[in-house]
């Protein structure tokens, strides 16, 4: 599967035809991998951005003055607008293992992998025992998972996220599926970890209207 593939199935359109194509999606309407509802969501690159909303508010989003009117337009003005930095790759960094494959309900797995399900990529002080990293998948579909990486203040430093995260994204990939990755633009460390786990920075974006 291609980026194309995910987009085009995460968003409703891909690639983008103009500046910013207002598409409506019902996955828009319906819950995500947490179980919550993403009313508005997007992906931009340098060429153009496509914006994916529920179809019956179209009309409304592609007629805004400011992104900021979005979460309203929609139902949720309780919530803000978010952008990230977004990326992926077809070619994780060949680094050694870090961790295990657990299921997210196992004994010992910290409490935030827990809401990702399935399997989750822990790894541990052999010593103690201790979790120190962990990656969860967030399986938007069939064509695309996001990672998201967590290590604790002890453990970092000493590179298990990129090495966790390049570990994640070939079982991606070999699972039929595109490895993605998101962080916010000032966040330089998330950043570090992305470029060095083989996650080009393409000048990529997404945004929409954030979780609550």
């Amino acid at each position: 599967m291609s980026i194309t593939d995910h987009l085009r199935r995460w968003l409703g359109a891909w690639p983008p035809t103009e500046r910013l194509l207002v598409t409506g999606s019902q996955q828009r309407t319906i819950p995500a991998w947490d179980g919550r509802v993403h009313p508005a969501l997007g992906v931009g690159t340098p060429d153009g951005a496509v914006l994916s909303v529920p179809p019956e508010h179209v009309d409304q989003v592609a007629a805004a003055r400011t992104r900021a009117e979005v979460p309203k337009l929609v139902g949720y003005g309780e919530r803000a607008w978010f952008e990230a930095v977004y990326r992926w790759t077809d070619s994780p960094a060949p680094l050694a293992d870090a961790g295990q494959w657990l299921p997210a309900t196992a004994p010992g797995v910290p409490d935030w992998l827990f809401p990702f399900g399935g399997e989750v990529l822990v790894a541990v002080d052999p010593e103690t025992g201790r979790h120190l990293a962990g990656v969860g998948i967030k399986r938007h579909d069939a064509y695309g998972c996001e990672l998201s990486v967590v290590t604790s203040p002890a453990a970092r430093g000493r590179g298990l996220a990129r090495r966790l995260v390049a570990q994640a994204a070939r079982r991606v990939l070999d699972e039929g599926a595109v490895p993605t990755y998101m962080h916010a633009a000032t966040n330089t460390a998330s950043a570090a970890v992305a470029t060095a786990a083989g996650f080009p920075d393409r000048g990529w974006t997404a945004f929409g209207v954030a979780e609550k």
